[in-house]
């Protein structure tokens, strides 16, 4: 299988997560919540190294240049998640070519299974513009009014919750979210980008435990998971 670099937006501030460390630099069994991501994402022999988009002056980034075994770029990030991707993207080896695949995981979402990972690279280079790992809605969907009551049950057949990786060719990739940015458009993941570009990313089933740490209690279940499988990732 051809090698692939991974961008990770890393510049985030963790606000809604409270306290002055950002989530990603939490402790858990040891190390940051970062490090079992990269764990967890260079683990598969296709993934050549990671390029990390952090926030300017991070005091908290630990310097690393490698990581089990593979080298860690690092670039400055920006105010929002598509131009840290951006400037990651930019800061890549030359060697990675337009047309070549690039991943794009979230810094704070450690819990990445290797399975879902190999089938994202084999079924998303095999698709013309690419593919995410996503999860089918299996809870109801209530809309609320104004006052908080409900307005409507709103049917969950065909809708997915997004994931990451997501899996894009490089160029292509950067002139979608250039082209939000340029219309005043905020992307919440880069396949937001490439579909208002018409485009159509393929879905890929992934396990629903790759959650992002986003609150304590985020923190807590992965601490848990950690532990029930003696340290390894699933």
């Amino acid at each position: 299988m051809p090698q692939v670099w991974a961008v990770v937006p890393a510049a985030g501030r963790g606000t809604r997560f409270g306290g002055e460390v950002p989530k990603q630099y939490l402790d858990v069994a040891g190390q940051p919540v970062l490090a079992h991501t990269l764990d967890a994402l260079l683990a598969h022999p296709a993934v050549a190294g990671a390029v990390l988009a952090l926030a300017a002056d991070d005091p908290w980034w630990p310097g690393w240049h490698e990581h089990a075994g593979k080298p860690l770029l690092t670039c400055t990030g920006g105010d929002s998640r598509a131009a840290s991707v951006l400037a990651a993207l930019a800061a890549l080896p030359d060697a990675v070519r337009g047309d070549d695949f690039v991943l794009v995981h979230d810094a704070a979402r450690p819990n990445l299974a290797a399975g879902d990972l190999e089938q994202l690279l084999e079924r998303g280079r095999a698709d013309p513009v690419g593919a995410i790992l996503a999860a089918p809605v299996r809870d109801t969907l209530k809309r609320a009014g104004d006052d908080g009551g409900i307005d409507a049950t709103e049917p969950r057949q065909r809708l997915w919750r997004a994931l990451t990786p997501q899996l894009f060719r490089r160029l292509q990739l950067t002139r979608a979210l250039q082209a939000a940015a340029a219309a005043g458009i905020e992307v919440t993941d880069e396949a937001m980008a490439l579909e208002h570009q018409g485009l159509r990313p393929l879905l890929v089933e992934g396990r629903e435990d790759n959650f992002k740490v986003t609150t304590a209690a985020d923190l807590a279940r992965f601490e848990f998971e950690l532990a029930r499988r003696g340290g390894e990732h699933p």
